[in-house]
């Protein structure tokens, strides 16, 4: 499928994610030339892309310019955008008309809520998807669900795991009081648990203190200012019997961590009810709560876990993911209506 396929593939940073994928892509036989979406990845200039583009708009189409300069002599076979929050419509303009036979690949693992630009630039597309069922059918894109990356297939199964439940997460919303809440009340049942909140530096953490009324409730000493590595996260779902997601209250598509969690066989508490309409649901290995109405059930941490079918599982993997996005659907509806 993916031999010699020249792949232009464009993401911005997030936790080494797009690394993996462009690994991935060449361990498949594509040949990958990755680009960082973004010209820089300091907290000024995400704010800046975010807030006031305008103001590094130069840099932006200067960073692009390059990147047309640097590829004029090549032809791809594929262009992969995942997110679209900063590539320029000139840049497209120019791809699409010394590419004119390539494939053009978007994918979103963002609301577009939280991405105008990715509105703007879907024109340039003929493949467009997303991981929100919401934004699918608003503006006519075709569903993918995020995935899981090899190293949780090798996740056995144990029973003398050290944590009941495990919550990892960047800290934002809710999440650090909902978290709360549910260790409060595994303590009280004598269920051991473990939490980890990522903040991407103490300036940002300053900041949200003064802007965002959430933050007022954070411990600082609970905040981790370093994420942790893949190795780290694999180690504690092997030592964990539960994942806990708190997604975002303004999001509705599955976050990775309940990916990740699916690809590990693991049993999942999350926050967000869209899980349901999902083909892979089982009220035996995931339990859906009321942000607002916390209701636990002991018998769900005891309860077994019971295995979803191999082709779905395979489906929600790195490989499966890719294939779905680059060839052909390997599920024909994830949604269940």
């Amino acid at each position: 499928m993916f031999n010699n396929k020249k792949i232009l593939f464009f993401s911005v940073k997030l936790f080494s994610i797009e690394n993996k994928i462009e690994n991935k892509l060449s361990s498949l036989g594509a040949i990958v030339d990755y680009y960082d979406e973004r010209p820089s990845n300091s907290i000024l200039v995400k704010g800046l892309i975010r807030l006031k583009r305008d103001l590094y708009k130069r840099r932006i189409d200067n960073y692009y310019r390059k990147i047309l300069y640097e590829i004029k002599d090549k032809e791809y076979d594929f262009l992969f955008l995942i997110k679209g929050e900063v590539i320029p419509e000139f840049f497209l303009k120019k791809f699409c008309e010394s590419n004119p036979s390539a494939k053009r690949i978007f994918y979103t693992w963002d609301s577009f809520n939280n991405n105008n630009n990715s509105k703007k630039i879907l024109k340039y597309f003929q493949s467009k998807i997303t991981f929100d069922s919401y934004d699918a059918k608003q503006f006519g894109l075709d569903l993918q669900p995020l995935f899981f990356f090899d190293s949780f297939k090798g996740i056995k199964k144990i029973n003398n795991f050290k944590h009941h439940l495990l919550f990892i997460g960047t800290a934002h919303s809710d999440r650090y009081i909902l978290a709360n809440k549910i260790v409060d009340w595994c303590n009280d049942k004598e269920l051991s648990s473990y939490t980890f909140f990522y903040l991407q530096g103490r300036i940002v953490y300053f900041f949200k203190r003064i802007f965002d009324s959430t933050f007022k409730y954070f411990d600082y000493k609970k905040l981790s200012f370093k994420s942790l590595t893949e190795q780290d996260i694999i180690d504690l779902y092997k030592d964990s019997n539960v994942i806990l997601d708190i997604n975002h209250p303004s999001q509705k598509g599955l976050t990775m961590r309940t990916l990740e969690a699916v690809g590990a066989r693991k049993k999942i508490i999350t926050t967000n009810p869209e899980i349901k309409k999902y083909i892979f649901y089982n009220e035996n290995n995931i339990l859906v709560i009321d942000r607002n109405n916390i209701v636990l059930n002991e018998d769900f941490f005891t309860g077994p876990y019971q295995d979803i079918p191999e082709q779905i599982y395979d489906a929600l993997s790195i490989e499966g993911w890719l294939k779905s996005i680059f060839f052909k659907n390997q599920i024909e509806k994830w949604i269940v209506e």
